[in-house]
């Protein structure tokens, strides 16, 4: 764990050798009311499960559970968390009506090898007292993590460091990301067309669009985030980087048959 009583080190020097950022250990969680806190949580487990709610379901299974809250509330919650909308799949990111929108370049492609496509996208990561947001970029063949950063605000420039990072380790064919404006701004998809990287994009509202990024939030919540319950930004991304080391280097996935992502990654091979 980090200290600021550790004579010899200082924190930004504690950061760089446990290779965490610095920004994480000064981060405060954005906050809410413990009440809506509880609420946003069950909010997000179930958005895991049925990412078609939206706030009138929502609304409607958690009075069924017995909470009595109304859809307004839902409403503003699901907002904060980035899932206000009436159709479905996440709307972690908003459009901006300016920037340019790229056409979907994924459906019926073949996946052959890994770096032909890599996708990014943000989800809501509840914690006691207060919540922050998560990007990663994921390589679609492999399913490796390439890179992550978390935020207390929906800006671009957490998105951007994670693009930074993940290109130091290579470039994909096609970049699949949503119509939300941290993705179209000129500086994101600027870095990717000055190195002639393929834009695509999903349509809105269709969550199947970006089905491996998806289905990489349900897993990390339910076998991380869920369980531990960070009680820090700092513990939050110390936690990360052990699970996603963890999902990338040791645990075995059923789609790779038994494989790991970075073995699949590095070696090019196929799954089968």
């Amino acid at each position: 764990m980090l200290s600021q009583k550790c004579p010899d080190f200082s924190i930004v020097s504690q950061c760089r050798l446990v290779g965490l950022s610095r920004s994480s250990y000064y981060y405060r969680p954005a906050v809410e009311t413990e009440e809506n806190l509880r609420y946003m949580r069950l909010i997000d487990e179930q958005y895991m499960l049925t990412p078609f709610f939206g706030s009138r379901q929502m609304s409607c299974w958690l009075n069924n559970q017995g909470h009595n809250v109304n859809r307004k509330r839902i409403r503003r919650l699901m907002g904060k968390m980035g899932l206000q909308g009436t159709v479905p799949g996440p709307h972690t990111s908003r459009r901006h009506a300016q920037h340019k929108i790229y056409p979907y370049l994924l459906r019926g492609l073949v996946l052959e090898h890994p770096n032909l496509v890599w996708s990014t996208d943000i989800t809501f990561i509840p914690m006691p007292v207060g919540y922050m947001y998560l990007v990663a970029i994921i390589d679609w063949y492999s399913r490796r993590v390439l890179s992550w950063r978390l935020s207390n605000t929906l800006d671009t420039r957490f998105c951007l460091e994670a693009l930074s990072a993940a290109l130091e380790q290579g470039e994909p064919a096609i970049f699949n990301t949503d119509q939300g404006s941290q993705f179209t701004s000129e500086d994101f998809t600027g870095a990717l067309l000055k190195r002639q990287i393929l834009i695509s994009m999903d349509g809105r509202g269709r969550a199947l669009d970006n089905i491996f990024v998806e289905r990489l939030w349900r897993t990390v919540k339910y076998e991380d985030v869920y369980l531990k319950d960070y009680g820090s930004v700092l513990e939050l991304e110390e936690g990360l980087d052990k699970y996603f080391r963890f999902y990338n280097q040791e645990r075995p996935h059923s789609a790779l048959d038994g494989r790991t992502p970075f073995e699949i990654h590095r070696s090019g091979g196929r799954k089968t």
